[in-house]
This record gives C-alpha cells, structure tokens and sequence, in this order.
C-alpha cells in the first residue's frame, strides 16, 4: 500500500458537503483505502465556477491504498455529484 494525499473540494451547504464527505468516505472504505488524517482548509473561493459553485469547502485526507484502486475509487468520486473537486497526490516516503 503506498501514501496518498487526497485533496478534496465540496460545496459548502452543510448538507451537501456532509453527504458528499460521507459518500466518499464509503468509497474509499469500499475498496480498503485507509483514511490516516483528515484535515480541513475551510471554506474559500475558487479560481473558477465549478459546477455553478464560486466557493468550495477544501479537505485534505492522507491515505493509505493499493494503486489499483485508485482507478475505481477516481470512477466512484466521478459520479459523486456533491465532491466539485478531487485530486490524488503520491508521498514519496
């Protein structure tokens, strides 16, 4: 398993950034993804309208998951219509 950080952006209802923070802690438990570190940025403007957002709320999750995995966990986040924003980053230990 190697170490990732997953930066995510939801919007900032608290229903939707709730439901989106929860679908995607089900994907990630879904495939064996380990959550070590959840830590939030807030609420901030983005640079761009996302899907008709003009601000977004950020969290950085540090992870543990098997590479392959990634490629499901990407289409699951894909469908998740309240995550506006997701990025996997690879730490090099």
């Amino acid at each position: 398993m190697r170490k990732y950080e997953l930066m995510t952006i939801f919007p900032v209802e608290e229903d939707k950034y709730k439901e989106g923070l929860d679908a995607v802690r089900a994907s990630l438990g879904e495939f064996g993804v380990e959550i070590e570190k959840e830590e939030s940025y807030g609420d901030r403007d983005l640079c761009y309208e996302v899907k008709k957002q003009k601000r977004g709320r950020y969290l950085l999750l540090i992870i543990k998951a098997n590479p392959s995995k990634l490629i499901e966990v990407d289409r699951q986040f894909k469908l998740n219509k309240n995550l506006l924003k997701f990025m996997f980053v690879k730490i090099d230990e």
